[in-house]
């Protein structure tokens, strides 16, 4: 049986994202240390493959890919290309979904909801990961991933160790 936020909230540090409110709030013991704006998915909260949906329920950050590289950097395949993203850039290539800067992957942590066979939120490729700045309208624009500003993706990603508890509600 999983814990629900309140009992998590007392024992641990976790982000919770609130896709209703499409914020994040790092939380430690039930104190707000951050909290961000972000974009959920365009399709809203849903957790089978291939539904661009948010999935639901408790992750843990898996791995974090990208320290140490510079704001808008671009990433494919979990790996920087090399480029710089500019509006120029987006312009060559406008059916991208741009992963920018830094990736938090989430793993699932509840068998059949979002970990193992067609619900599970690593295999979906599902991150916490930063976007083009002018695309953060305030509203769930993503194909399933959780979307940041840049800057407050890197400042997240200094505040959380991989194995960090995540908690993704409607």
């Amino acid at each position: 049986m999983s814990k629900s936020a309140t009992e998590f909230a007392a024992t641990a540090s976790y982000i919770d994202i609130s896709i209703a409110e499409q914020g994040l709030r790092l939380l430690d013991s039930g104190a707000v240390l951050a909290d961000f704006p972000v974009s959920t998915a365009k399709n809203g909260p849903g957790e089978k493959k291939g539904s661009y949906c948010t999935p639901t329920g408790w992750h843990k950050v898996r791995a974090k890919i990208g320290a140490g590289l510079p704001i808008n950097s671009v990433l494919a395949g979990r790996r920087p290309t090399g480029e710089i993203y500019t509006p120029e850039l987006a312009l060559q290539y406008p059916q991208r979904d741009w992963i920018l800067s830094r990736i938090l992957w989430l793993g699932g942590l509840e068998p059949g909801k979002n970990r193992y066979g067609d619900v599970d939120s690593t295999w979906r490729y599902i991150y916490i990961h930063g976007t083009p700045d002018e695309l953060m309208q305030g509203k769930p624009e993503s194909h399933g991933c959780v979307r940041m500003l840049n800057a407050d993706l890197i400042a997240l990603f200094e505040l959380v160790t991989v194995g960090c508890r995540v908690w993704i509600h409607e």
